[in-house]
C-alpha cells in the first residue's frame, strides 16, 4: 500500500465514526411515528389521522401509530406532546381547542405558540345549525332570532361540551345576534343527538359528520353552516353570513405540530408528505364521508391563522365568562 493510500485510509477512518451517525440523523422518519390524536376514536379528528396515517407510512417507509389520549379538552394528548423529543418521532392533531384552552382553564400544560411547530393545516369541518322539525317551526336564521328574542334564555342550544367548537359557534352567534340562549353542555356530540331527536333542546350546531345522517333522513333541519363559505357536504345550506348575520364565522379547522424545536428539514418532509396525501383519492374519500374539506399548505399559514384564532377567543371567551373549571 502506497503512501497515498495510507493517508486517504487513516482519514476515512477517522470520518466514519461521525459520518454515519449523521447519514442516520439525516434519514427521516427512521422509526416509527408516534401520532397523538387529543380525542376519543370515532370523531372528526380521529378519522383524518387514521386516513393520513396510512398514506404517509407508505410515502416516508415507517408506520404511523395513532394514540389516543383524551381528556380535558385536549389538553392531556397537547400536554404530553409538547414535552416529547422534537425529532418528529411525535406528532398530533389539533382542533380549534389549541387556540381556546389558554382561555378557558387556568393551567392547560402548554403554550401553544411557544410550545409547538405548525407543520400543515389538515382540513375543516363546518358545523352546521340544526332543529327537529318535528318540534321547532324554525327554517331560517331569522326564524330563530326571532324565537330567542321573544323568549330571552327559554329557547336552549346543546353543545359536545364547554369550549368545543358546538359550544363556541353558539356564543359567537349569541354574541353577534344579541340573543341569550340556555346553554345544555354534552359529554361529546354523541349524547347529546338523542335529546335534539326527541325535542328536549331546540338547537346544536353540530358537526357535519354527525348532524348529516340525520339531516338527509329528515330528522333534523339544517338552517345554515358557520363557515364563510357552504359546506361541500350540503351546498343548499346558506352560510349564516349570508342568511342574515354578518361577520359570522366560525370554522373547525384540524391541524398537525411537532414539539417545538422540531429541525425545520423534518417539518418540510412532513409538510409535503401529507401535502400530497390529502390529494389521494383514499383520502378524499374518506373525508368526504364524514363532511371534510381538505386544506394542506404551508407551515407559516397554519402558524398565522392559529395565531389569529388565539386573538379572536381571547376577546369572545373573557367577554361571554366561558370558563371550564
Amino acid at each position: 500500500m502506497n503512501r497515498r493510500m495510507i493517508i486517504l485510509a487513516a482519514t476515512l477512518a477517522l470520518v466514519a465514526p461521525w459520518s454515519a451517525p449523521a447519514l442516520s440523523q439525516a434519514a427521516y422518519p427512521s422509526q416509527p411515528v408516534i401520532w397523538v390524536v387529543p380525542f376519543p376514536p370515532g370523531g372528526a379528528m380521529d378519522v383524518m389521522a387514521r386516513a393520513l396515517g396510512g398514506e404517509l407510512a407508505q410515502a416516508l417507509g415507517q408506520p404511523f401509530v395513532i394514540e389516543n389520549k383524551p381528556g380535558a379538552g385536549g389538553n392531556i394528548g397537547l400536554s404530553e406532546v409538547a414535552r416529547a423529543e422534537a425529532d418528529g418521532h411525535t406528532i398530533v392533531i389539533v382542533a380549534n381547542g389549541m387556540a381556546v384552552n389558554p382561555y378557558l382553564y387556568t393551567e392547560p400544560g402548554y403554550d401553544p405558540v411557544e410550545d409547538f411547530e405548525p407543520v400543515v393545516m389538515v382540513g375543516v369541518v363546518p358545523n352546521v345549525l340544526v332543529a327537529n322539525p318535528q318540534y321547532n317551526s324554525a327554517e331560517t336564521v331569522e326564524e330563530v332570532i326571532a324565537q330567542a328574542k321573544k323568549a330571552p334564555g327559554e329557547m336552549s342550544v346543546g353543545s359536545a361540551g364547554i369550549g368545543t367548537s358546538i359550544h363556541l359557534a353558539s356564543e359567537l352567534f349569541q354574541s353577534l345576534t344579541g340573543t341569550e340562549f340556555l346553554h345544555v353542555p354534552y359529554r361529546g356530540s354523541g349524547p347529546a343527538i338523542p335529546d335534539i331527536l326527541g325535542g328536549r333542546i331546540d338547537y346544536m350546531f353540530d358537526s357535519v359528520t354527525s348532524a348529516q345522517p340525520h339531516i338527509a333522513s329528515g330528522a333534523l333541519r339544517a338552517i345554515a353552516v358557520t363557515t364563510p363559505q357552504r359546506s361541500a357536504a350540503l351546498p343548499d345550506v346558506p352560510t349564516i353570513a349570508e342568511a342574515g348575520v354578518p361577520g359570522y364565522e366560525l370554522i373547525p379547522w384540524f391541524g398537525v405540530f411537532t414539539p417545538d424545536g422540531t429541525p425545520p428539514e423534518t417539518i418540510a418532509v412532513l409538510n409535503e408528505a401529507i401535502n400530497e396525501a390529502l390529494a389521494s383519492p383514499q383520502v378524499l374519500e374518506r373525508f368526504a364521508a364524514i363532511g371534510a374539506e381538505p386544506i394542506g399548505g404551508t407551515p407559516e399559514e397554519l402558524r398565522d391563522h392559529l395565531r389569529h384564532e388565539i386573538n379572536v377567543w381571547g376577546v369572545l371567551v373573557p367577554e361571554r365568562g366561558i370558563r371550564a373549571e
